[in-house]
């Protein structure tokens, strides 16, 4: 049985990660458009969390392969999959 605990902590801690990257003034407009949409979907309840972290997995992969990016701003976001991909179902 998989603690669903550890795996909400895990969706806030990825959730409180996006939040500061679209909060900076060094990070990009269109990067900050795509997260605050990828936010909205992280909190939508439709879905379960392990459905909503492997949608947005695939989206930061997709978002992390702009090359407009700062490199810190990707490492960032690279933080925020990682604790994505700890939920589980």
């Amino acid at each position: 049985m998989v603690d669903d605990t550890q795996n909400k902590e895990s969706m806030k801690g990825a959730i409180e990660t996006l939040e500061q990257i679209t909060s900076s003034n060094s990070t990009p407009k269109t990067v900050k458009k795509s997260l605050t949409d990828l936010i909205v979907e992280l909190k939508n309840q439709e879905y379960s969390l392990s459905v909503r972290a492997a949608n947005s997995i695939s989206l930061l992969d997709d978002i992390t392969q702009d090359p407009n990016m700062p490199s810190y701003v990707r490492t960032q976001l690279w933080q925020a999959v990682s604790k994505l991909e700890s939920i589980r179902e």
